[in-house]
């Protein structure tokens, strides 16, 4: 560039000459060409400081770090820009799955070891709902209970509200080898209500103890926990009664499992293995302050078993809690009373009983409670108990009529993501005329949550 505007200057006195015009005062000329020559010198350091900073090297006419405004900056060289940036593009393609409509999907779940031990009235179950006749002991260890699931989310509209879901599936089949699904939804939420379809608890009893040894079923499955998944489609609709409170209502069409009638029933005929059913909740909750609160829920279930041409009703009345008074105590549980409650997961099938058309349902009775203390950070102790009870009247001798399990567990976090737990469990089953027969469970148990 300083050539070019040194044969402009050159231009600009020869044309003068050229033409007969009066030649300009020549120190004028030199100084303009001075001039340019400056510029030029400005203009040149001017990419060079340009072309430093885009290479990271910050300004050219800084020292030591130093801007002209006497401010530190950190330069940061180009490479190692690209190099943090790339780490962090593969640090988020581990964390996202996405779906072929180019929606994300996010995995879930658990990974779970136990390590077990039952006494000689086990059963030979890894972990039993019912305390079997007296035999050996039975141990071992498992990965069955592993979760594995996905949650997906769409961000875009429908109708005003959004959609969100989730499958989940374990290992717990017999042969512990093949997937097996557990529950699974799709969900509408607006502002104020919602709708779902899908594989969930009974809508009437949401809550459940926890424990990581019993993960396959519920835990206190046989001992007062309805639980059995089951396919459902829910409508809920939110009412505020003021800032802390208010009214969550649930109602629901749901596909009940029937089963058959316990062992040794001279019942012989044929059974519709699944039944439409009512249910609903309605959850009444009060926050205390951001931490605390109290819920309580009561609920029903209606639906009707067809067996040998006869329809046997199952209906129950229920009601569930949680209660946290103080922020290390929480207190939660449920408790039902009806009639034919085997289709929702009682544990052992004694929903009804007689023979050809003259079948009368099992009037049934029960519940859980469970009180949780988080005491350090990363521990929390647990301490439960569950009873079901059916009528001795209308069972035969040496069928259950009462079964109990208490106990207790703790979780210690050995890091975010990792659990150790340890459980131990009695089971006390009352069968007619034999007694009570009695199994003590111990459970070791390590997870790893993603």
């Amino acid at each position: 560039m300083s050539r070019l505007h040194k044969w402009c200057g050159l231009a600009m006195v020869a044309l003068p000459l050229l033409c007969g015009a009066q030649t300009p005062d020549l120190q004028a000329i030199l100084n303009r060409l001075d001039r340019l020559e400056r510029e030029n010198q400005e203009l040149k350091k001017e990419v060079t400081d340009l072309k430093a900073r885009l290479d990271g090297k910050g300004p050219a006419s800084a020292s030591n770090g130093e801007t002209e405004k006497g401010e530190t900056t950190a330069a940061v060289p180009l490479e190692q820009q690209v190099a943090v940036a790339q780490s962090r593009i593969d640090e988020m393609a581990q964390t996202k799955v996405e779906s072929s409509q180019k929606l994300p999907i996010r995995l879930a779940g658990m990974a779970l070891f136990n390590t077990f031990l039952d006494s000689h009235q086990s059963g030979g179950v890894d972990y039993p709902v019912v305390a079997a006749a007296p035999g050996t002991g039975h141990g071992g260890a498992t990965l069955r209970q592993t979760i594995l699931g996905l949650e997906f989310r769409d961000p875009t509209a429908v109708w005003g509200g959004s959609v969100h879901g989730n499958v989940y599936m374990d290992f717990f089949a017999s042969s512990g080898t093949a997937a097996r699904l557990r529950t699974g939804e799709i969900e509408i939420d607006w502002k104020t209500r919602s709708v779902m379809a899908g594989l969930e608890k009974p809508i009437f009893n949401p809550r459940e103890p926890s424990s990581l040894a019993q993960v396959g079923v519920s835990p206190l499955t046989g001992a007062g926990n309805l639980w059995l998944w089951v396919p459902q489609v829910r409508f809920e609709q939110d009412f505020s009664f003021a800032e802390m409170s208010g009214l969550r209502a649930q109602v629901g069409v749901i596909q009940t499992r029937e089963v058959l009638p316990y062992a040794g029933s001279p019942f012989t005929g044929p059974l519709e293995p699944a039944r439409p059913g009512l249910e609903g909740r309605f959850e009444f909750y009060h926050k205390l302050d951001d931490d605390r609160r109290i819920e309580i829920a009561p609920g029903f279930h209606l639906s009707e078993t067809h067996a040998g041409g006869a329809s046997i009703p199952s209906q129950l009345v229920s009601v569930d809690w949680f209660v946290n008074p103080w922020k290390p105590v929480e207190f939660s549980g449920a408790f039902y009373n009806g009639q034919n409650v085997a289709p929702l997961g009682n544990g052992f099938a004694e929903g009804f009983y007689g023979y050809g058309r003259n079948l009368e349902a099992v009037p049934s009775i029960g519940g859980w409670g469970q009180i949780t203390i988080h005491t350090l950070p990363r521990l929390d102790f647990h301490f439960f108990a569950g009873q079901q009870q059916n009528r001795a009247a209308d069972l035969a001798a040496g069928l259950i009529t009462h079964n109990l399990m208490y106990g207790g567990n703790f979780f210690y976090r050995i890091a975010p993501n990792v659990l150790v737990g340890i459980e131990t469990t009695q089971l006390r089953t009352l069968y007619i005329s034999q007694g009570v027969r009695i199994n003590n469970h111990y459970d070791l148990a390590l997870a790893y949550l993603f």
